[in-house]
């Protein structure tokens, strides 16, 4: 999947999305509010990106590094989208639950404090585990087996 749809076209669906994330980033990061959601939105943006290159770039001398690559590289691509998401449902939440007493709103902000703070951080090993390469799993030979 990594070398199909996304090195497949030289990353133009990933670009799109990089500039929804980057119009969002550009809106909302203005907004002290925000800055919680907004700023880790922005630094995973930036790492996928340069990861995507760098893994792109590998791909080239060697084409087992995309498959090497692939779990970690699409978990922390992942991380981006829920990233996303959870950012336009906090400033939702923001809105309403500033002018409500809406339970559900204050559930949603908690549960977007809770992602960024316990699970996006997973994205520092799993990038990591994408720029490991294919030399580890490529060594193990046949007789082992």
């Amino acid at each position: 999947m990594f070398g199909r749809k996304i090195l497949g076209d030289m990353g133009e669906k990933l670009k799109h999305f990089g500039k929804l994330v980057a119009e969002f980033v550009e809106a909302e990061g203005v907004k002290p509010e925000m800055q919680e959601f907004i700023n880790p939105l922005a630094d995973i943006g930036e790492k996928v990106q340069k990861l995507t290159m760098e893994i792109g770039m590998k791909a080239m001398q060697n084409p087992d590094e995309v498959g090497a690559a692939a779990v970690p590289y699409l978990r922390t691509v992942g991380h981006l989208v829920f990233s996303y998401f959870w950012a336009q449902m906090a400033r939702v939440a923001l809105d309403r639950a500033s002018s409500s007493d809406d339970a559900f709103y204050r559930a949603k902000l908690a549960t977007a404090r809770f992602y960024f703070a316990k699970l996006l951080p997973e994205t520092a090993s799993t990038i990591r585990a994408a720029r490991a390469g294919a030399k580890p799993m490529m060594e193990f030979d046949e007789a082992f087996f």
